[in-house]
């Protein structure tokens, strides 16, 4: 490992030349950059390379292959992954830095807090404020892996033992990232379309109870009583309650493809 490697940071994109220029300008003070390309149709690998990062394709695996084969990459003493449609600021630059060069660290993993911006506003409610934190910064030499096809998590060794990563066993750095979650409605859509099919089958897979109308009924509730009630989305204006509203109808099309799943194929049979 090159010793004047302190930091490397892993993207992954796919058909993202909308926004892989400026995610790869607010990270072109790292020592590397690693873009890793899942097959996009655009010019997200082409415009990687023209601005310096180093650029792979890889195809089949779930999003946790993908961060694994990034890791697998990376040549520096500590790794930072940042999603193409996130930015980091100046100030978390600089808290960054400031962290790597410490001569005594507590963690090995720190989570990020993010600054969500949905179709042109940032949301502070309906579960995407204050709360949202995200693990992205590992010392390499700790960081395992990543495991789960949907929502991926770490695997990170911690005074001796495989975690991924209790509250009391994560950093927490006190500036966020930008994230860019959606510019227009037809993003949020084909976004749903893609991640409710991975959804549906897994539940599927592990043998969910058969879809009705009063599965289907409660699923929404429970998700709309906690976006729009219990989490308030609503206080951020027009844009705050439709996409809690649309959070709503997410949870039902991932529940309705597991219904068609469920009629189509038939139940998943019990392992015995």
């Amino acid at each position: 490992m090159d010793k004047k490697i302190k930091l490397s940071v892993i993207i992954i994109a796919k058909n993202e030349e909308e926004k892989i220029r400026d995610c790869l300008m607010s990270v072109a003070w790292a020592d590397e950059v690693i873009v890793i390309d899942n097959y996009s149709l655009d010019s997200t690998f082409q415009i990687s390379k023209k601005l310096g990062a180093r650029a792979y394709k890889f195809k089949d695996g779930s999003y946790s292959d993908l961060r694994n084969y990034g890791l697998s990459h990376a040549r520096g003493e500590w790794v930072l992954y940042v999603d193409a449609d996130e930015r980091v600021t100046d100030d978390l630059r600089d808290e960054i830095k400031r962290l790597l060069h410490s001569k005594r660290l507590k963690f090995v993993a720190y989570a990020v807090g993010r600054r969500n911006i949905v179709l042109g506003h940032e949301l502070k409610h309906g579960g995407f404020g204050e709360n949202d934190f995200v693990k992205r910064l590992f010392k390499r030499s700790s960081l395992i892996g990543w495991k789960g096809e949907l929502h991926e998590e770490p695997e990170f060794n911690f005074d001796g033992k495989i975690t991924t990563g209790r509250s009391d066993e994560l950093g927490y750095l006190e500036n966020r990232m930008i994230h860019i979650k959606a510019q227009r409605i037809t993003e949020m859509v084909e976004k749903t379309n893609r991640w409710s099919e991975i959804e549906a089958r897994l539940m599927y897979d592990s043998g969910h109870p058969q879809m009705n109308i009063a599965r289907l009924c409660s699923a929404m509730f429970r998700e709309f009583w906690s976006r729009i009630v219990l989490q308030k989305a609503y206080l951020d204006g027009t844009v705050g309650f439709v996409h809690g509203i649309y959070q709503v109808f997410s949870r039902f099309l991932s529940y309705a493809k597991l219904w068609e799943m469920q009629d189509r194929i038939g139940p998943k049979p019990k392992i015995s």
